[in-house]
């Protein structure tokens, strides 16, 4: 599991990359490390925007690569901020981020 150093009191903060699309992960935005994984995933080709919750974590909220989006919802089925990425994303995509952040 990935660690980063709290901003808030210096210990070891431990977290998952499925909070990077949850609202409310890091503590609710306390922790900043939405920015480590779009790193990644951005190290690894993806076109990645994050979109800011005031109050709340800064979510990913498109990935792309070669001009397909890997985060489609044209039906309105995923709620991004709220659902489990790993019931929407591409097989590809959890495994690199299983891989690099596990």
């Amino acid at each position: 599991m990935p660690t980063s150093e709290c901003i808030c009191c210096g210990s070891e903060f431990e977290w998952r990359w499925e909070e990077a699309f949850d609202k409310y992960g890091f503590t609710d935005g306390a922790q900043p490390d939405t920015w480590t994984v779009v790193a990644e995933l951005e190290r690894a080709g993806y076109i990645v925007k994050a979109e800011d919750h005031p109050l709340h974590n800064t979510t990913i909220s498109s990935i792309r690569k070669d001009g397909r989006e890997l985060m489609p919802d044209e039906d309105g089925d995923i709620d991004i901020g709220h659902d489990d990425p790993r019931e929407y994303l591409p097989q590809e995509l959890i495994e690199l981020l299983d891989e690099r952040l596990p």
